[in-house]
Formats: structure tokens, C-alpha cells, sequence
């Protein structure tokens, strides 16, 4: 899997210089978990990073049971240091390796499944489905693809110049949108949905989108 494009101290400082409406990301999904009502939140974070997600997680809510897992330890160490919680557990895995059965009625993953190539992100997403209690409800945050290639072009100089306008050099940014499709593989809106439900999700849903990023759940 290839690493993010930021190391683990600077990630949270600089990402916002690179993701519109980043922040946004984690807003969405505290919103549809108040709607969904669950009497009591088993969370699995895939991806964690840093912490963003448990962080708005358990400002808005009181977990029974949180799970930060990351494949990097140095992201793992920094959310250890963030969380010292009864209810907050640390794994260092790949996403490949989740092999749950029906534990956790959320389950979320920011920016993470792009980097995988198509099998394994098909693989990752039927471990979520197993991951699920019944009515449990998966967010997947990640970049997708344009319908066209003329498509592709206006989004990613629209993304070039959101960066620009956020203090980052041409250089940076022909860097990082150079990695597009070659670092990480995004996937068109349809094909994710599809791959939703491919995976067993009755319920596959858009729930938010901007530039490049875009917000998906399936409900078991």
C-alpha cells in the first residue's frame, strides 16, 4: 500500500493545505450516526491516522467501544498519546487484516481505500461487511474519478489552484497532483456504489462530495 503524502507529525498540520473541506469529512459522518440513533456505538476507525475521527466521535458521543487501527505505529503512537480512554483500544494491522465477525454497528474509513489496487480494496470492503453488526453503517471518505477526461483535467486544475491559494508552492502542487492514479487509484461515483453493494450492502449511498473527494455509506 503506498504512504500517505505527509508524515505522521505534520499530517494534520498540512493536510488541510491539501483536502478541501477536510474537516467537513468527519462533521458529516458525527451527523448521520446522531440520525441513525444506535443505542450504543461499537466504532471501528480504519485508517485512524492521527485520531481526527475519534476525536469528533467522542466530542459528540460517548462510546462504548472505540477501535483507532492503523498500519502505521507512528500514527498509532500519536493516537495513543491523544486518547487515554477505558473505552479506546490501538491496533497496528493493514486494513487486509481485519477478520471480525459482527462487532462494531460503525465502521469508518477517511481517506485510506484509494490506496489499495481494485482486489484489495474489494477484500477490505467484504471484511467491513463481516466487520458489521446487522444495521450497522460503514463511511468510506476517498478520492474518486471523473466520468471524462476533460473531466479530470477542470478538477484536478481546480484542486492545483485550491492548493495555490493555500500558500503551497507550483512545485508542490504539480507533486502531489502527479500522484493521482499512480500513488492511489481512484474509482468513478458508480463504481462506488456498485462495489457497495457488490459487497453485500443493501443500503450504498452518496453522502457528500467537493472537488476530487468524495463521502459514501452503506448500511447492512
Amino acid at each position: 500500500m503506498s504512504q500517505p503524502a505527509f508524515s505522521p507529525k505534520e499530517y494534520d498540520q498540512k493536510i488541510q493545505s491539501v483536502l478541501p473541506y477536510c474537516q467537513e469529512f468527519y462533521r458529516q459522518v458525527v451527523d448521520t450516526v446522531k440520525v441513525l440513533d444506535y443505542p450504543s456505538l461499537s466504532w471501528l476507525d480504519l485508517g485512524c491516522g492521527t485520531g481526527k475521527m475519534g476525536e469528533a466521535a467522542f466530542s459528540a458521543f460517548a462510546p462504548k467501544r472505540f477501535v483507532f487501527w492503523d498500519q502505521s505505529p507512528e500514527m498509532i503512537a500519536i493516537a495513543k498519546s491523544r486518547f487515554a480512554n477505558a473505552n479506546a483500544e490501538f491496533v497496528t494491522a493493514s486494513l487486509l487484516d481485519l477478520h471480525c465477525r459482527e462487532e462494531f454497528n460503525v465502521i469508518t474509513a477517511i481517506e485510506v481505500n484509494h490506496y489499495l489496487p481494485p482486489e484489495e480494496r474489494r477484500k477490505a470492503i467484504a471484511n467491513v461487511y463481516q466487520a458489521l453488526q446487522p444495521g450497522g453503517v460503514f463511511f468510506t471518505f476517498e478520492n474518486f474519478a471523473p466520468n471524462s477526461r476533460t473531466g479530470q483535467q477542470l478538477a484536478l486544475k481546480r484542486w492545483g489552484a485550491y492548493q495555490v491559494a493555500q500558500g503551497r508552492s507550483a512545485q508542490q502542487v504539480k507533486g502531489h497532483l502527479a500522484r493521482y492514479d499512480k500513488d492511489y487509484f481512484p474509482i468513478s461515483l458508480s463504481a462506488h456504489l456498485q462495489l457497495l453493494q457488490d459487497c453485500g450492502f443493501p443500503t450504498a449511498e452518496l453522502l457528500w462530495l467537493s472537488y476530487l473527494q468524495v463521502g459514501l455509506f452503506g448500511i447492512k
